[in-house]
């Protein structure tokens, strides 16, 4: 898999940790995993690293995600942007083999994809005051 398909991937996945309990979610993994049945262990592997990585930092990410955000806090947000800004968030700072541009751009595509009709400016623009703040 080219690893926009791998985020779409991981970005399903924390989209789940909204509406499943923290216990429940290696089993709901362990499904997902069923349904790509097509997908290499190195991918599926991948996926549940990064999943896992993220989900670790939820905290960490939404408290600066409602620092950024004036007059949105996470808990305000649409289920899907939040998701989307949580993935490109720990891209940002925590994952050194993604530039911080294809970290934006990437979940404004998630965005456009999955998200409502303001959702890729909305993320867009959280996104990159958290770029100016970081640099």
């Amino acid at each position: 898999m080219v690893r926009s398909e791998l985020r779409e991937h991981i970005f399903k996945m924390l989209f789940q940790i909204e509406f499943n309990d923290a216990q429940d979610m290696p089993e709901r993994l362990k499904n997902y995993f069923e349904l790509l049945e097509d997908a290499a262990d190195k991918d599926k592997e991948y996926i549940q690293k990064k999943y896992e990585a993220v989900a670790a930092k939820v905290p960490e990410i939404d408290s600066l995600l409602n620092e950024s955000a004036k007059g949105w806090r996470t808990a305000r947000m649409n289920k899907v942007d939040l998701t989307v800004l949580r993935l490109a968030v720990y891209e940002m700072k925590w994952d050194e083999d993604i530039p911080v541009e294809v970290a934006i751009n990437e979940a404004v595509k998630l965005a456009k994809r999955f998200g409502g009709e303001n959702s890729s400016s909305f993320v867009n623009g959280v996104l990159g005051k958290i770029a100016r703040q970081e640099s």
